[in-house]
């Protein structure tokens, strides 16, 4: 058998700047490039017109095609696979980027080990974030849980030390065999009928980005969170476009470190805890037919229905308008948080555990730099602010005017009485 080694692509779907790629293909022997549709993963999705997996299969295809047709695609349970590439290749070493998710890090440990036992190398790089783990601390030697010092000292830490580069698109030292990849309904999807944005952004968009970003009815967005989810596009790339274009733009890339930071760090989030414990004592309502409402978008809330119903029928919200569904879920219904996690978790295209995770903790008050419990937002004040010609909202809630709207679920007033007085009872305030 001929020796090889495995680059296993995951949240790194791209040839360009791939840090583990990069290591790979500059050993000694060829690369065996390995990517698993992982039935672990798969199996617990509620519909087989997933437009995540829709997604990963074209980026998939485009990917094998750009390295000459040398991806192995396989579908089963990562141990499985490995075990029969193992019997099927002399592999002297394997090569992957990191992963930061429970389940990853659980997977990873399990290839690792049997790597070991057959005197592999299990070797893991960074690649979907600047600095993660221990890289950005306080002086204190502390991780940090708000955000404006978080990115002060990851600022300067770039600074210091620059953005590395991987040129990985310019090594070839892939094994000669070709591998067909499988069609989609050969892993048990079908087309999901959703539209992917592009993997590109204008300078134009990034200068104007602080100016029209909380507006959902301008495209003032990249639209590239999908890209970053799913390693299409590298997130070196990406800052290296912000500095000094937008320091707005770039702080959003932060973010995502910060939330990967917060993961690391903090792993109770992943077992459904609130960041802050004492908030697990909330009295949530939970009302099903409630939730219900919420999730079609019929509220009586105009902004809130409008980004339900783009969610359900794109795959993706504008980030403002996340915000303020979040926000009405758990302060105007008084509806666990987890429940909306767990629908944008299902519905998103951009679904990130740690970045959704940190978002809707944000909006219940109950999270690392979280807003704090007594703000409330005001839909009709959001409305006003940010939608005052109704342009997002018509678009999606086009029988605003008809007798056919619900009317308000909720009182605004009412419910942000209500929700504050369970927070004090809570946290005995």
């Amino acid at each position: 058998m001929k020796k090889v080694s495995i680059f296993w692509f995951r949240r790194d779907l791209r040839v360009e700047d791939n840090h583990g790629l990069f290591q790979a293909l500059s050993s000694e022997v060829p690369v065996l490039p390995l990517f698993i549709f992982d039935t672990q993963i798969l199996d617990r999705l509620p519909s087989t017109s997933d437009g995540r997996v829709e997604f990963i299969h074209q980026s998939i295809s485009k990917l094998s095609e750009t390295i000459g047709r040398h991806l192995c695609v396989k579908h089963g349970k990562p141990l499985d696979v490995f075990t029969e590439v193992f019997d099927q290749w002399d592999v002297v070493r394997i090569y992957t980027n990191h992963d930061y998710e429970r389940y990853g890090l659980e997977r990873d440990a399990s290839i690792k080990a049997l790597a070991k036992e057959k005197g592999i190398e299990f070797n893991t790089f960074k690649d979907q974030v600047v600095f993660e783990k221990d890289e950005v601390l306080s002086g204190a030697g502390t991780p940090y849980t708000v955000f404006t010092p978080y990115s002060r000292k990851w600022k300067a830490l770039l600074a210091e030390t620059n953005l590395p580069e991987y040129p990985s698109s310019s090594l070839l030292n892939y094994v000669s065999e070709t591998f067909t990849v499988p069609t989609l309904s050969e892993i048990g999807f079908q087309p999901s009928g959703l539209s992917f944005p592009e993997n590109s952004v204008q300078d134009d968009l990034i200068k104007s980005y602080a100016l029209d970003r909380d507006f959902p009815a301008k495209p003032g967005t990249s639209r590239l969170s999908v890209h970053l989810r799913f390693g299409t596009v590298s997130i070196r790339s990406l800052v290296r476009r912000a500095l000094g274009k937008s320091e707005v733009w770039l702080n959003e890339l932060i973010w995502r470190d910060f939330y990967f930071n917060i993961l690391h760090h903090f792993p109770h989030i992943s077992a459904g805890h609130s960041f802050r414990k004492e908030y697990d004592r909330m009295n949530w309502r939970n009302n099903e037919g409630e939730f219900k409402a919420w999730c079609s978008g019929k509220t009586g809330y105009p902004i809130v229905d409008a980004g339900m119903r783009e969610l359900n029928e794109t795959g993706f919200m504008h980030n403002r308008v996340r915000m303020i569904v979040a926000s009405f879920l758990v302060k105007h219904l008084l509806i666990d948080w987890r429940w909306g996690e767990a629908y944008f978790a299902e519905k998103l295209l951009d679904f990130d555990f740690a970045a959704n995770n940190g978002g809707w903790q944000w909006a219940a008050g109950c999270g690392c730099d979280a807003a704090p419990y007594f703000r409330v937002f005001n839909p009709t004040l959001q409305t006003a602010k940010f939608d005052q010609s109704l342009t997002y909202i018509k678009k999606w809630v086009p029988e605003l005017q008809e007798l056919t709207y619900p009317a308000p679920i909720v009182n605004h007033e009412f419910a942000r009485a209500r929700v504050l007085e369970a927070y004090k009872v809570a946290l005995g305030k």
